[in-house]
């Protein structure tokens, strides 16, 4: 007799470039994919410890969980605030290339970024090198621009889906 939990772990390795191509024409990024399929992966493991024996169709199983874990996934995009430190991560994870894109060459990457950034409009683009350049708080841009805080967040928020948005099309 076979073991349940071994044949789980056996159905994600060969499953686990087809989920990595679900998550990616359903997500805006490739690190969300691969968050993705990890997190499939650690619910299979639980599943291996509270009755994988159970499970009648094991790779319909792993796309039940898949589906799951993207509504999950796009209702906390929906209700999550965007943050100061998470607008630093995301300018981050732009800048570095993740590994579905690591062969991508680093230098090329910075280089379209920095043209995606010459294209935004000077008010962006100064709020933008003002706080990511400069180290720069809102509170501090908005003083020397003349607008408020949270001007100053819309700012570097349009800046960064700009340049979010650009990127995507070179993945």
């Amino acid at each position: 007799m076979t073991d349940p939990a071994a044949g789980l772990s056996r159905l994600f390795e060969e499953q686990r470039d087809t989920l990595n191509r679900y998550f990616l024409r359903r997500t805006a990024h490739a690190w969300d994919a691969q968050d993705l399929v990890q997190e499939v992966y650690l619910r299979l493991l639980r599943a291996d410890r509270h009755g994988a024996q159970d499970i009648r169709n094991p790779e319909a199983y792993l796309f039940t969980i898949a589906s799951n874990l993207l509504r999950e996934h796009a209702t906390l995009r929906q209700r999550a605030p965007v943050s100061g430190d998470a607008l630093e991560h995301v300018l981050e994870r732009l800048a570095i290339p993740c590994e579905a894109a690591a062969d991508v060459d680093r230098e090329l990457r910075r280089r379209r970024l920095g043209e995606l950034i010459a294209r935004l409009t000077p008010r962006c683009r100064a709020v933008l090198v003002m706080h990511y350049r400069d180290e720069l708080g809102y509170r501090e841009i908005g003083e020397r621009l003349g607008v408020s805080s949270n001007m100053v967040k819309k700012y570097i928020v349009k800046a960064l889906a700009a340049c979010r948005i650009g990127m995507a099309r070179y993945d």
